[in-house]
């Protein structure tokens, strides 16, 4: 039997949900299909995971492939579109992180000093009241949110908070007092 003729057998017994015949399928395909990604992005790492998103893809798609079409081609036709996926997310992501850098305030002497103060406040918390603080105060959850992500008590997150808040306050006060 010729390989393409191997390739629609084990298509047809995938399409009627064999797993093994898609096993197959992989085996036959992953080595062509991981060196194509390699030599696309340059990144062997990503490559092989974008090899591996496109097999999950392709055993979902199975049915889509036309009868008598390239395995091969099919699963490296895939494989590309994931890579420019990819490629246009971490683009957004890098543009996204540039626009965050040039809107950021500037850290000045007093900023710093002002961060180091609370930075050395929320290490004497307990663990805890820190968590609380970070939740309510810097993630912006509201106690019941908090409790439950904590699985504490709803009175006790917001007597942390509210003695975390104290702590923190004071610390500055400190500082500035200096």
């Amino acid at each position: 039997m010729t390989p393409e003729g191997a390739d629609e057998a084990l298509v047809a017994a995938a399409r009627r949900g064999s797993t093994e015949a898609f096993a197959r399928l992989v085996e036959r395909h992953q080595q062509p299909l991981r060196a194509f990604l390699r030599r696309a992005c340059g990144d062997w790492a990503f490559a092989d995971d974008l090899a591996q998103e496109t097999f999950v893809a392709a055993w979902s798609r199975i049915g889509q492939l036309k009868s008598g079409a390239s395995v091969r081609a099919w699963l490296c036709g895939i494989g590309y579109r994931k890579h420019l996926t990819a490629l246009r997310s971490r683009r957004r992501d890098r543009a996204r992180e540039a626009s965050y850098e040039a809107e950021r305030p500037q850290v000045g002497a007093r900023f710093e000093d002002d961060r180091l103060a609370l930075e050395a406040a929320l290490a004497g918390l307990s663990p805890d009241q820190r968590a609380c603080v970070a939740l309510c105060l810097a993630g912006d959850f509201s106690h019941g949110e908090a409790a439950e992500a904590l699985g504490l008590p709803l009175g006790t997150v917001k007597s942390h908070v509210t003695r975390g808040r104290a702590r923190l306050l004071q610390a500055l006060e400190d500082r500035d007092g200096r």
